[in-house]
């Protein structure tokens, strides 16, 4: 009997002293009930009464998991940044003196992180600061992608003047939109009654290097149906361009002979 008291008052304290060390790392409060320990064929003892601990809850400090996506893939500097100019934006000089402080002593993967994140949550006007302040670093090689990102997202919000002073700059930089782009700031000016500029951007479009995609005259087709002058020659070109392919006529009670 003796011999049994020595082992449960040397492994009890460890096996406890292990326990208590897991519930600690947990925050929440837990009910804790010790079981009946299942007694020896050969040895009797009297197990220990059911007793209860409980444990009071609080905060260890540690970061509880990613609060946005692909919040792993960012640095802290980057959210950091990200957090900054959100919780400034609304005023012009703290944010011009956090940029000056905080944002170009940012590496180059970060910058590129905080205009990818900015880009993804909507915040089109940050994006764009942050993009101006990518082109003042010695890295930055003219990238079409950037300017088609940012334009798309500009034409997506009807900030068409914005998304043409973007567009300008893009091609005194030798770059030329893809189709998407198009597609996009045609749609734009279609939505808010242009399309005069509209069609000026599909004449542009006719020019690009890259041979024209189907989508964009799709949009134009749809958008002019009350335009039947400018629909007609769109609708000329496309069949010129896509012979194999059929361009939908309403009929003329509704908007009149196409």
């Amino acid at each position: 009997m003796a011999s049994i008291r020595v082992f449960f008052s040397r492994k009890l304290p460890t096996f406890a002293s292990v326990f208590f060390q897991t519930l600690t790392r947990n925050p929440s409060t837990h009910r804790i009930s010790f079981l009946n320990l299942k007694p020896n064929n050969t040895l009797r003892f009297i197990p220990p009464k059911p007793s209860t601990v409980f444990v009071a809850q609080f905060h260890d400090g540690r970061p509880r998991g990613p609060l946005w996506r692909g919040k792993k893939l960012i640095g802290k500097e980057a959210l950091f940044v990200i957090l900054g100019l959100k919780r400034l934006k609304e005023d012009e000089e703290k944010l011009a003196k956090f940029i000056k402080t905080h944002v170009f002593r940012l590496l180059k993967l970060d910058m590129l992180a905080v205009i990818g994140e900015l880009e993804r949550q909507e915040e089109t006007a940050l994006a764009i600061k942050m993009f101006e302040v990518i082109q003042k670093q010695e890295w930055y090689q003219p990238d079409v992608f950037m300017y088609k990102d940012l334009i798309v997202s500009l034409a997506k919000s009807k900030r068409m003047d914005e998304a043409m002073g973007l567009w300008e700059k893009m091609k005194r930089e030798n770059l030329f939109p893809d189709s998407q782009t198009y597609t996009e700031v045609i749609r734009g000016f279609l939505r808010d009654g242009c399309p005069a500029d509209a069609m000026n951007v599909y004449e542009d479009m006719l020019k690009s290097p890259d041979p024209p995609e189907e989508l964009p005259f799709r949009v134009l087709l749809k958008g002019l149906l009350p335009h039947p002058l400018l629909r007609n020659k769109v609708k000329k070109d496309f069949e010129e361009l896509f012979p194999e392919k059929h361009a939908y006529d309403p009929p003329e009670e509704i908007f009149g002979s196409c």
